[in-house]
């Protein structure tokens, strides 16, 4: 592994640290992303301390290129001469710079076949892609996210949509919102109707997700009042990994086991499909772990799930939700799947469960979202660029040098197109 090391950092030798610039690019993805990496406030604070900091000019940012400039930021349309690129979402293929250092999501390590061009085009450029989601500590806890807004924005459109559903209340979209304040003061004023959400997960993007329905005046409660009492107003049930999946062959859950050897558990999902009105998912799903429920189950007449906030959002068939058919977006955030034939149909139908599997939530928040997600690169991130030998930043180096990193080795056949 030092071998390796050495090969993969020779980038961030003492000598290119003291040259290195870097630049904050416009999103290229189709639909566009307002986020940015770094808002202007403390780009300007970083480039006070000695680094070398531009901004490419962009008309799609919610910090536009004016705030970038008043607060002392460089504006340059040409970042070819950086030596680290930060973005948020995938870069297009033709915008790619060979031989430099990115960071964004790449959607790649987990094999998404929509993503295999961009990570082959990034190894002929010999780029080194480090991928956001997997800098993490030694324990594997991820060190930056934008899972909190992620889970905000999701539980928002679920509601959102139930509301449309059933014509009892009606909730404004959180992107036409200036922050997360305007939004609470709207619930504020909403007296929301007696119903019941069940919320999987206890990490970034539920705890996010939590937060609004709290605002909301949900009440929480555990899974025994939840399935076994009727509601008598909104209330919310957020339940662990050993409430929704259960070994094959044991009796007992270990959830350590459960990351290693997803393969050998099965859901335990069923009692909450007859009790629930709103579904919001927001766990981290491993392909080989088994999805809540069945396309049978949806023709069952105890089904009560009338909507799902799929926040996970990986696609059928390999996906936790078998109706998330495909990602839906900020402008069309809401589809419905017919149940008998798990086919798109329009939302709303009698026999439709209607699905908001946005793909990049955060940008409905986009203020927020950034900052918050600029604060933890300053905090977590930009002291591994100081390192001669940073194993954070290894571990999450998908590709370098024309070749796959050495933790994501396991994308050979992928690659391949297998």
């Amino acid at each position: 592994m030092t071998d390796l090391f050495f090969l993969y950092a020779y980038f961030y030798t003492l000598k290119n640290r003291s040259k290195m610039k870097i630049g904050i690019i416009k999103e290229t993805k189709i639909p566009g992303d307002s986020r940015c990496p770094l808002i202007p406030e403390q780009a300007a604070t970083l480039i006070q301390e000695g680094w070398n900091i531009v901004a490419q000019r962009s008309n799609e940012r919610s910090f536009n290129d004016t705030e970038f400039e008043k607060a002392g930021v460089p504006l340059v349309d040409d970042v070819s001469d950086c030596d680290v690129l930060l973005g948020v979402k995938e870069v297009k293929l033709e915008a790619l710079i060979e031989n430099k250092t990115y960071f964004f999501f790449s959607h790649t390590i987990k094999e998404q076949e929509y993503n295999r061009d961009l990570l082959r085009e990034i190894i002929r450029k010999k780029i080194r892609l480090i991928d956001y989601e997997v800098l993490t500590n030694e324990k594997g806890q991820r060190l930056i996210a934008f899972g909190r807004f992620a889970g905000m924005v999701g539980a928002h459109n679920g509601i959102m949509a139930y509301g449309k559903r059933t014509g009892l209340f009606e909730l404004p979209r959180m992107k036409g919102m200036k922050n997360y304040n305007e939004a609470k003061a709207i619930y504020r004023k909403i007296q929301f109707p007696k119903m019941k959400v069940i919320l999987t997960g206890y990490g970034r993007v539920s705890t996010g997700a939590a937060e609004v329905l709290n605002d909301m005046g949900f009440k929480k409660i555990n899974s025994d009042e939840f399935l076994n009492r009727e509601a008598t107003e909104a209330v919310y049930c957020q339940i662990r990994a050993n409430e929704y999946v259960k070994h094959k062959n044991k009796t007992t859950f270990e959830i350590q086991d459960f990351y290693n050897n997803p393969s050998e558990y099965e859901s335990a999902f069923q009692p909450f499909l007859s009790k629930a009105d709103v579904f919001i998912n927001g766990i981290y799903w491993d392909n080989n772990a088994p999805a809540f429920f069945k396309p049978a189950d949806l023709k069952e007449p105890e089904f009560s799930i009338k909507t799902i906030a799929d926040v996970t959002c990986d696609i059928a068939p390999v996906s936790s939700i078998p109706t998330t058919i495909r990602p839906s977006t900020i402008a069309e955030p809401v589809y419905g799947v017919d149940k008998n034939t798990m086919e798109e149909c329009s939302p709303y139908g009698e026999n439709s469960i209607d699905m908001m599997a946005v793909d990049n939530l955060p940008n409905e928040l986009p203020r927020d979202a950034s900052e918050s997600f600029g604060s933890q690169f300053i905090e977590h991130i930009l002291p591994e660029l100081k390192k001669e030998e940073s194993e954070v930043l290894l571990r999450a180096t998908v590709a370098v040098d024309g070749k796959l990193g050495p933790y994501f080795q396991y994308l050979e056949n992928f690659l391949k197109g297998n």
